[in-house]
């Protein structure tokens, strides 16, 4: 699904030149990474974040060291839109989702100059004019809802714009990824039973995003029978690379394409690297002694990780995979469907590892930098770090 923008409904801003789809850019010399960078509206669909918070971390703080993300480093990273992850594993629910959109709200309000809360298009356009960060909110999980359509409803009112299915556990109405190639659930059980599709239509009613990073096979292709607008994928890379099962295979990114959706790319080394795992085991095999004592005292994973790459600083970067594996998947994508269908979903502060050179996201510019180098034009950088994303937004809001 292709798209032409009506330019006069627009303000000349740099919102404008993100999403101006059939703009030509003369330049008579390479073009400076940065300048293309400030110039791009970056929309990153999944960032973690919230839970280092409601841990007590203060992001309006230098957080160097304990997480991937705070205010300063997210405008020094170009960050223009923040989907922030309500996230929680199979035992949360929909009060511990609704705290999560509150704690947000409230770092928005200690943060007005930095931040401000949106909801829809016109909200971020008027937090880029202002040179704010479009903060938004992502629900990681349908196991939030209760199984209810009001509580549903009632996310979706406090700002909510896009629901993952599933996370790695399935709901009594959708099966995960990880449920679904783990041998346990059988053939009949497997996808969207009839309320998971009311919650898929409810969700295009509402005019909220229908996520399916996470889901299974099965639940992917109920859910692009059910849905009638744009679906997103937030958070997930490409199967034919990294075959793990919550990763997307050619003929599910042939119908995102076709239904005009959009996949955004996770930074997680394991789901980008296939040797990956081997090389990490390697590490924490030498390391087991140390890393179970830490585990003992009750530290956190993240926090884990950090410490280790601070001590064998050497070792962790070559366990990393290269920048270039991140670039592998954008690169199959576009061949295989083309530029409007890919975008970034970090998974920032949701993993331990990521590729060389995107330590936090104040390294998003490297992604902007190397795109230009492969021979991506200046338009599809705008496309790929925020218009394919901004357009299934705007694809799915209320009319």
């Amino acid at each position: 699904m292709n798209y032409t923008l009506n330019l006069s409904i627009l303000r000349k801003s740099a919102l404008a030149v993100a999403l101006a789809s059939v703009a030509t850019i003369a330049h008579a010399q390479a073009p400076d990474y940065k300048k293309v960078h400030q110039k791009a509206v970056l929309v990153d669909t999944h960032n973690d974040v919230l839970i280092s918070i409601l841990e007590g971390n203060d992001i309006s703080k230098d957080l160097r060291g304990k997480t991937h993300s705070d205010l300063s480093r997210f405008k020094e990273g170009g960050v223009d839109v923040q989907f922030f992850s309500v996230w929680s594993d199979e035992t949360g629910d929909y009060k511990y989702a609704m705290l999560q959109i509150d704690t947000l709200k409230a770092v928005v309000d200690r943060n007005p100059k930095h931040m401000l809360f949106a909801t829809n298009y016109k909200d971020i356009e008027k937090a880029v004019e202002h040179g704010k960060m479009a903060s938004m909110i992502g629900v990681e999980g349908g196991h939030m809802i209760d199984s209810d359509l009001k509580k549903l409803e009632n996310l979706y009112n406090a700002g909510a714009r896009y629901m993952t299915l599933t996370w790695n556990n399935s709901t009594p109405w959708a099966t995960s990824a990880a449920d679904e190639t783990s041998g346990k659930i059988p053939e009949s059980k497997k996808g969207l039973t009839k309320f998971g599709k009311q919650v898929v239509r409810r969700m295009n009613q509402l005019g909220m995003m229908v996520d399916l990073s996470h889901v299974g096979e099965k639940t992917f292709w109920d859910a692009m029978a059910t849905t009638r607008k744009p679906v997103l994928v937030s958070h997930s890379c490409v199967h034919s690379i990294a075959p793990v099962p919550r990763n997307l295979k050619d003929d599910q990114i042939k119908a995102i394409a076709k239904n005009g959706g959009v996949i955004q790319l996770n930074f997680f080394s394991g789901f980008l690297d296939p040797e990956f795992d081997k090389r990490n085991k390697q590490f924490r095999d030498k390391h087991k002694v140390e890393t179970d004592s830490l585990r003992a005292l009750n530290w956190p994973g993240s926090n884990i990780a950090e410490f280790m790459r601070q001590k064998y600083p050497n070792e962790v970067e070559q366990v990393r995979p290269p920048l270039s594996i991140l670039f592998d998947h954008l690169d199959y994508i576009v061949k295989l469907v083309g530029v409007d269908y890919v975008g970034m979903g970090s998974d920032f502060d949701g993993v331990t590892s990521t590729p060389r050179q995107l330590d936090g996201v104040d390294d998003f510019p490297v992604i902007t930098k190397e795109l230009l180098a492969r021979g991506y034009s200046e338009e599809d950088v705008y496309k790929i770090m925020g218009g394919n994303a901004l357009r299934v937004l705007k694809a799915n809001e209320k009319k």
